[in-house]
């Protein structure tokens, strides 16, 4: 558990890893549509976030409600994380 107790804020990133992995793996199931993502996203962070809370003495979060908004703030990062290196990679996207 000591190292877990010294993550602290680095909890956040790993929250946006993990919901990023939900999301890929939900969409290589081909039976959601696409649409969907952001809100299976939010919503796997903010169960994530109340997980955190529990297991991570120094969440951000110390309430429930406060857990859950973290989790979704930082759920739906991974899907605009996603989205903005999609577009930076995508052919033409530095040309003017």
């Amino acid at each position: 558990m000591e190292i877990i107790e010294k993550l602290g804020i680095a909890t956040i990133p790993v929250i946006v890893v993990i919901v990023f992995l939900i999301v890929e793996a939900v969409k290589a199931t081909g039976r959601i549509d696409g649409k969907w993502n952001p809100v299976i996203a939010g919503f796997s962070g903010g169960v994530l976030g109340v997980v955190a809370m529990y297991i991570m003495p120094e969440f951000p979060g110390a309430d429930p409600l406060t857990a859950i908004a973290i989790g979704i703030v930082s759920g739906l990062a991974a899907t605009g994380a996603h989205q903005v290196y999609k577009q930076l990679t995508k052919p033409g996207a530095h040309e003017e």
